[in-house]
Order: structure tokens, then C-alpha cells, then sequence
């Protein structure tokens, strides 16, 4: 495994998500009342950039055709056989970093 640098957590506050380029992925980082949470950042649907979807509570919302996923655990919200690969995010000297 390795460890990738995402972004500096004062970059993305509470509420708030982002679309990170990283070692030739696109992730989507979201921050939940402090808590990170991580995503592959393609909408499964038709490659939509879920980083830059809404995000309500741990809800995103994919801003191409509204496809919702919990951001906690990539689980979509009506659809219990989509799941969006999920990336265990830690904070570390002020940068959200993941394993892969």
C-alpha cells in the first residue's frame, strides 16, 4: 500500500467537498461536521464529478444526474447493490492523506 496527500484539511471546510487529482485518480473528498471522508470521485452512472456534487449531511449528490451516495460508507441512497469505492482518509500534519 501507499499513502497519497489529498489536501490541506483548512482547505476543505465543514460542509464542504472537493475534486482531487492525485496520482492519476480523481478523488472526492468531503468533510462532515470534521470528519473526512474520501471516494473514488466518478459518479458510477455516467462519470459525473461527485467532488463537485451538493453535499447534505453525509449526502452527495452527483451534479450531472443527481445520483445520491452516502459519503460515509459510498452506499447508494435508493440502489443497495451500488457502492462507491471508499478510501480510509486520516489527517496528518494538517493534510487529508489515504492509503491505496
Amino acid at each position: 500500500m501507499s499513502r497519497i496527500s489529498l489536501i490541506n484539511l483548512t482547505d476543505l471546510p465543514p460542509g464542504q467537498s472537493a475534486e482531487v487529482v492525485a496520482e492519476g485518480k480523481i478523488f472526492a473528498v468531503f468533510n462532515v461536521d470534521g470528519t473526512v471522508h474520501v471516494l473514488d470521485g466518478i459518479c458510477p452512472h455516467a462519470g459525473g464529478p461527485l467532488g463537485k456534487g451538493s453535499l447534505r449531511g453525509d449526502v452527495v449528490t452527483c451534479p450531472w444526474h443527481g445520483w445520491q451516495f452516502q459519503v460515509s460508507s459510498g452506499q447508494h441512497c435508493l440502489n443497495a447493490r451500488i457502492c462507491q469505492t471508499r478510501y480510509e482518509a486520516v489527517v496528518e500534519d494538517g493534510r487529508v492523506m489515504i492509503e491505496v
